[in-house]
């Protein structure tokens, strides 16, 4: 039996890494008691994996885990279970059973999409957007390799300001293996601050089967 599972990532998780959010599943199913399968061999690992790595400092409202199970269970089943052991900063949405041969999520993901809340004022911030869209090069450096960043960017536009007022940015960002475009170094590249803004992963978007 093949589940996937989509979940929020909370507050209380923003700091978590991806490998160390793979341990939280891992260990969530432990207790929960429910039959995770794991590979054959001298070192098992859990069939399971994440859509898309979230970067370190980003919460989510859209993500995936597929998870393989040794043994067909009712999916309310595994959603009780689950929840009752599911640690602070992770909230299931919904849990459906796929296709066991089907392809893994990271082949069929081409794109994110993200909210931005800027939590100080960004006067420049529409003249920044426009120069973004009408630029036909962002030369960025990432991992000491050169990259541009305008390929990557597939939407960009402002949304209305939170109930604080705070200025808000969505963007849609291709999310393609060897392709992958990140909303802090958009948010770098318009000349303010990553580590001043929130940072919400609002959708992944596959490939239609």
């Amino acid at each position: 039996m093949r589940i996937q599972i989509t979940f929020r990532k909370t507050n209380a998780m923003r700091f978590t890494g991806h490998l160390d959010l793979l341990r939280a599943w891992e260990r969530t199913f432990r207790r929960s008691g429910l039959p995770l399968a794991y590979s054959q061999g001298f070192n098992p690992r859990p069939k399971m994996s994440l859509s898309s790595a979230l970067p370190l400092g980003f919460i989510s409202d859209f993500e995936l885990l597929d998870a393989h199970m040794e043994s067909e269970i009712p999916l309310e089943e595994i959603m009780v279970d689950l929840e009752r052991s599911l640690p602070p900063g992770i909230e299931i949405r919904q849990i459906i059973e796929v296709d066991r041969h089907a392809p893994p999520l990271q082949k069929l993901l081409i794109a994110a999409e993200y909210q931005v809340t800027f939590l100080d004022p960004f006067p420049q911030i529409v003249a920044r957007i426009e120069k973004i869209i009408e630029a036909e090069e962002l030369p960025r450096i990432r991992r000491n390799k050169p990259y541009n960043l305008r390929p990557l960017i597939e939407e960009l536009q402002l949304i209305p300001n939170d109930k604080d007022g705070r200025q808000r940015l969505k963007m849609r960002l291709t999310a393609r293996e060897g392709a992958t475009g990140r909303p802090d170094e958009v948010v770098d590249q318009m000349g303010y601050d990553p580590q001043a803004t929130l940072i919400i992963r609002t959708r992944l978007i596959f490939i239609e089967q």
